[in-house]
């Protein structure tokens, strides 16, 4: 028996050296570079996993990456609209929200989700900075424009200048999707977008979106038809073939806009999997759908 732990813990021991040498090319790679992260779905709910893509996030820092997390709360706002009584209303996927509900997406976004991350990786070792778009004029936002959805704005400008003062002073960003616009009147922003819109303002090396589905699949009720890599034009053909659907959409746009402004490579993969972010950005195979622009195919 006891020669089989001994032989149990040699193994294991055998297989984290192998991976940590493995992650050393990549480490070397992106020593110094910027990673945007959206953080949200299951491994925002669930608190082992929640533990888990903190710890990475702080492991990033440590190795010399410069990551950036960006999140959205949709469950946490919705448990705070049921507690005020305010009835949570969606039109084609999108939260209407008129000012009372504003108010509560602002509270819950900037005031409660965003400092528990950011308590959570200070408490693993990291130095985080909780930040919403208002924040040094980080975010411009302008209403979205559709009929009857309220306040829900998208992006028309993004100051980088506050998240480079951090990032090159060794500190993480916790950017909530709130902005204002020129009024200050605030506005709720889907993550994904804010995201991508960051992404390309700092001309980050990866945009990575942490979701509940295993990346691109070829058929979506099939797992294993998971499409590894696909470049622009690639994607947009997804979409018009309806391959990529539903809640699918706005993300591969959301990555197809942020390559065409000079991000790297973007990442959708299952922020389910435990590690997904390590074992995605540091090893070979990754675990997810991996979006490049085609002139960095090559």
């Amino acid at each position: 028996m006891i020669v089989n732990d001994t032989e149990y813990i040699r193994q294991a021991a055998a297989t984290r050296v192998q991976i940590l040498s493995e992650a050393l090319p990549y480490i070397q790679q992106f020593a110094g570079r910027t990673v945007v992260v959206k953080y949200g779905g299951a491994a925002m709910k669930d608190s082992t996993l929640k533990d888990k893509v903190i710890r990475d996030v702080v492991f990033l820092s440590c190795v010399g990456l410069r990551p950036i997390l960006v999140h959205g709360g949709g469950p946490e706002i919705n448990s705070w609209l049921d507690k005020l009584g305010i009835e949570a209303q969606f039109k084609n996927g999108l939260r209407v929200t008129d000012a009372p509900t504003m108010d509560v997406v602002e509270m819950v976004l900037v005031g409660r989700v965003n400092k528990e991350i950011v308590a959570l990786i200070n408490q693993a070792g990291g130095l985080a900075v909780g930040l919403c778009g208002k924040d040094g004029n980080l975010i411009k936002a302008r209403p979205q424009g559709q009929e009857g959805i309220g306040f829900v704005g998208e992006v028309c400008g993004v100051n980088i200048r506050i998240l480079e003062t951090l990032v090159s002073s060794g500190y993480i960003p916790v950017v909530s999707s709130v902005a204002a616009d020129e009024t200050g009147q605030a506005y709720n922003i889907n993550a994904d977008t804010v995201a991508g819109e960051i992404a390309a303002a700092l001309g980050a090396e990866k945009l990575i979106l942490l979701t509940d589905t295993r990346g691109i699949l070829k058929d979506y009720k099939d797992p294993s038809s998971l499409i590894p890599k696909v470049d622009i034009q690639e994607a947009r053909e997804l979409i018009a073939t309806n391959v990529v659907s539903g809640g699918m959409i706005p993300k591969v746009n959301c990555c197809v806009r942020s390559l065409a402004q000079g991000v790297r490579a973007a990442h959708i993969i299952d922020g389910r999997i435990p590690h997904a972010l390590l074992l995605e950005i540091f090893t070979d195979i990754g675990i997810g759908t991996m979006l490049i622009g085609s002139q960095f195919t090559s």
